[in-house]
């Protein structure tokens, strides 16, 4: 057998030790184009080159992290709202259930804070499932004591009348004259370091959508008094008993509606109606409306701050980016139809 002089063997050790140090310093192209990423890499739990509410690419080399939170505006939906301001600039729309059948919306703003957003009306317990798994702050005029009390104690930060950017429009009646400038409110929110929240729904492409069933008219029932209605027109969702402004309407790629449980508040609004409280965790049906079609599937959510999951009985329904508009619609009493 042929000795190996110790000094060689020294040699080809130092060589491999450089070698190795070299390839973890250099890397190949992919590592490369990583480490100059500025919005982290491919195995990053979160891009940031995504947002975080619609699940569409953020322009530039910009990124979805904010200093400000996720804003909930709680705006009214009946025809005393209309013209409805600032819902073209939402990022998700949620409709649910509210006293004496009439729904109430909470619009998402994150992306774009506008200054101008109304009538903003009262919170309810409902709100807790909803904002929650995005640890938004709520926007409001109030809560009965009930409701303040369990939004506390979920840890629901909200601002209400009397905050920064809150105003009474004098050309309107009380209790629709309430807006706030949500640019102002932003601007003293933002503050310590930047913050990108979960992804709300769980997004995908729209070639892993399965096929589904036609569907271009689609009405989401609440109650026997309400029912709001979908037309797909031009590559959008047009919500035909929109309140909102001309020009300033919420055109949806997505109608996601939800069956859900609706119980008792345990109190009583001033004109003695009860107070619903949409139970937005358990599970239920879905229906996803998108391009002119209908997945039916299931919806999950362990906890109210848990992330929604969505299924086929094939596996996983993803939602194609975009702004989408959720409706909780009751089990019991609602209805969703389409054609």
């Amino acid at each position: 057998m042929r000795r190996v002089h110790p000094s060689l063997t020294t040699g080809l050790a130092a060589a491999l030790a450089l070698s190795l140090t070299l390839t973890a310093c250099g890397g190949d192209d992919k590592d490369d184009k990583d480490a100059k990423d500025p919005k982290g890499t491919a195995n990053a739990e979160v891009l940031e080159s995504t947002w975080p509410l619609t699940g569409e690419k953020v322009s530039g080399d910009a990124s979805s992290s904010k200093k400000h939170p996720v804003y909930v505006v709680k705006i009214d939906n009946t025809g005393s709202s209309a013209p409805q301001i600032g819902l073209g600039s939402a990022d998700m729309v949620v409709e649910e259930l509210v006293e004496g059948g009439s729904t109430r919306l909470a619009s998402f703003f994150y992306s774009k804070v506008p200054d101008n957003v109304g009538p903003v009306r009262s919170m309810r317990a409902s709100d807790i499932g909803i904002v929650s798994p995005v640890d938004g702050e709520m926007v409001t005029s109030g809560a009965a004591g009930v409701t303040i009390s369990r939004i506390t104690q979920a840890g629901i930060k909200f601002h209400q009348e009397g905050a920064t950017g809150f105003y009474r429009d004098s050309g309107r009646s009380a209790p629709y004259n309430l807006f706030v400038d949500l640019a102002k409110l932003a601007k003293e929110g933002s503050k310590g370091e930047e913050k990108r929240p979960d992804d709300y729904l769980p997004w995908g492409e729209e070639k892993d959508l399965p096929k589904g069933q036609p569907a271009t008219s689609v009405a989401a029932s609440f109650s026997a008094g309400h029912t709001t209605n979908w037309a797909f027109e031009g590559g959008k969702y047009h919500n035909q008993n929109t309140n909102a402004a001309d020009g300033d309407e919420f055109l949806a790629d997505t109608v996601l509606v939800l069956k859900v449980q609706v119980g008792d508040a345990g109190y009583t609004d001033p004109a003695g109606n009860f107070v619903p409280e949409t139970k937005f965790h358990g599970k239920g049906e879905a229906v996803v409306f998108h391009k002119g079609k209908a997945v039916r599937g299931t919806w999950s959510k362990n906890k109210a701050e848990s992330a929604l999951t969505l299924k086929t009985k094939a596996g996983d329904l993803k939602i194609p980016a975009g702004h989408v508009w959720i409706e909780l619609v009751p089990t019991d009493g609602g209805n969703v139809t389409f054609k």
